[in-house]
């Protein structure tokens, strides 16, 4: 049994989680960080993207320590039918920064490197280590928790909930809500080894330039999803995610939607003759602002995806889970440098310097997006992709015809669709929902 106490206990070892506990080990806080994989990124084997503005305020040397695999300098948006893709891409030599703005980054790499600099600053980190429950005193507040450890009941002033989107901490201890079906996405991956100078010809890059996709429309069969592809040094990230509640209405599977993204013909030249050597699924929060549940309580705060903090919209997760960590331990040590109990109104400190975050504040941006998106998914992820793709072949496609008469049929084809009632008020929402 681990006898001493804790100024705080951080429960999970991702973006949120490191970075909670990095900056209350940098300002002299007694730390103790809880991980029950083998080491900090062991269950993580998929790419991502990390953003450098917010990585910068934790290590502002990670350029040089940090594995790093790409840093974006183009960004594609692909609109999807089955056969076909309408793109647009924005590509600049801005990107080619003395300080990128984006990396890809292989989080398994990442995260145990993260965690490396956690211990630098102090704090304790024990591994393979999975809590059980969160420890009340008697007049019900959180106090620590209760690991699978013999005699695994450790203590601290305040607890931070980083378990990610389906921890079972927060919701047995019944301080939130579980996730529902359609407020969480299923994700699948796989990482595609190739030769380094193979992606970059297939690319268009040079060096350490690096390139992200981001696609939508029929891949995901009428359902609320997105498929991505991520270019690493030697490797290709791919993958396509839905939200839970559409597999359970469908029957769809993740690994029928990755096969047939797979083969698509404008993906399977990407990965054509590539090595698939892994393979994952992870859960996302998908729900956006109306889904976060309380963020603080009497003794506890819960950061990153266990906190719903991710903004579909933009894809950006990563981000929201690093700043959402920091700031609740800037809270923290803010309320122990006043001598004063981690109080839920002690506490709330936290969920005000939140708000007033570029987190809260875009999230609320796009608060009515996830349910539009659910709702509607069949308009936007599969009738629209396939009415597109074809006004784009006719536009493009020479064969005689006036154009005034392709243009009437793809007029044509929209109503006969959607109907003129359909078409505005799928404007009017989309519009009102951006807003």
């Amino acid at each position: 049994m681990i006898e001493e106490r804790f100024d705080a206990i951080v429960v999970g070892a991702g973006m949120a989680g490191n970075a909670a506990a990095l900056t209350m080990a940098k300002r002299g806080m007694k730390v103790l960080q809880l991980e029950r994989g083998e080491y900090p990124g062991s269950k993580n084997v998929q790419g991502a993207i990390l953003y450098a503005d917010m990585m910068e305020k934790l290590v502002p040397e990670f350029r040089e320590e940090a594995p790093l695999e790409r840093h974006l300098i183009e960004q594609r948006f692909w609109m999807m039918d089955d056969r076909s893709h309408v793109g647009m891409h924005y590509r600049s030599e801005d990107f080619n920064e003395e300080r990128p703005n984006r990396y890809t980054i292989i989080r398994a790499q990442f995260d145990k490197w993260f965690s490396s600099k956690v211990r630098e600053a102090g704090a304790t980190v024990l591994c393979e280590t999975t809590v059980t429950e969160l420890a009340r005193d008697e007049r019900e507040r959180i106090v620590g928790v209760r690991t699978d450890r013999r005699d695994g009941e450790i203590h601290a002033d305040v607890v931070v909930l980083a378990e990610g989107v389906n921890g079972l901490l927060g919701t047995r201890a019944g301080l939130r809500a579980r996730p529902t079906p359609d407020n969480v996405a299923l994700a699948v991956k796989e990482m595609h080894f190739l030769p380094r100078e193979t992606i970059e010809a297939r690319f268009n890059l040079k060096g350490d330039e690096g390139v992200v996709i981001e696609a939508a429309g029929t891949i995901s069969r009428g359902m609320t999803g997105m498929g991505f592809i991520y270019a690493n040094k030697e490797c290709i990230s791919l993958g396509i995610g839905c939200l839970v509640a559409d597999f359970q209405r469908t029957g769809q599977t993740p690994y029928g939607l990755l096969d047939q993204f797979k083969r698509h013909p404008s993906v399977a030249p990407l990965i054509a003759g590539s090595e698939v050597k892994e393979y994952s699924a992870h859960l996302i929060p998908e729900g956006g602002y109306k889904s976060i549940p309380q963020l603080y309580g009497e003794g506890w705060v819960v950061v990153g995806d266990a906190a719903q903090l991710n903004n579909a919209i933009h894809r950006e997760g990563s981000n929201l889970a690093m700043t959402s960590g920091r700031i609740a331990a800037e809270a923290i040590d803010l309320v122990k440098s006043r001598g004063e109990p981690m109080s839920a109104t002690n506490l709330s400190i936290y969920k005000k310097l939140l708000d007033d975050s570029f987190v809260i504040k875009d999230l609320k941006k796009y608060k009515d997006f996830p349910p539009l998106m659910h709702t509607h998914s069949q308009n936007f992820f599969l009738t629209y992709p396939q009415l597109i793709s074809k006004a784009m072949q006719n536009f493009v496609r020479v064969d005689g015809t006036p154009k005034a008469e392709k243009e009437k049929a793809t007029l044509k084809s929209f109503v006969k669709a959607r109907s003129w009632t359909g078409l505005f008020g799928d404007a009017y929402r989309f519009a009102r929902a951006w807003r």
